[in-house]
C-alpha cells in the first residue's frame, strides 16, 4: 500500500509537470508568432502623404465631414 501510494504521488507530480511544460510551450509559441504585431486602424496609403491635411483629404469615410475653408490645427 505504501508503494502503491508513492507511485500515485508520482504519477500525478509527473503528469502536473508535463502539463505546464506544455503550457509553458503553448505560451511561448504564441510570443513568438505574435512578437511585434502592431494593429491600427489608419487609413490605407496615408504613410505617403505628405501632410496630415493631404492624407486625410483621401479617406473616403471623411469626404463628407471635411470641409476646406474650417481647418483646425492642434498643437
Amino acid at each position: 500500500t505504501s508503494l502503491s501510494l508513492c507511485l500515485c504521488v508520482l504519477v500525478v507530480i509527473a503528469v502536473v509537470v508535463l502539463v505546464l511544460l506544455l503550457l509553458l510551450a503553448v505560451i511561448l509559441r504564441y510570443m513568438y508568432k505574435h512578437k511585434g504585431t502592431y494593429h491600427t486602424n489608419e487609413a490605407k496609403g496615408t504613410e505617403f502623404a505628405e501632410t496630415a491635411d493631404a492624407a486625410l483629404r483621401g479617406d473616403p469615410a471623411l469626404q463628407d465631414a471635411m470641409d476646406e475653408s474650417k481647418k483646425e490645427y492642434f498643437i
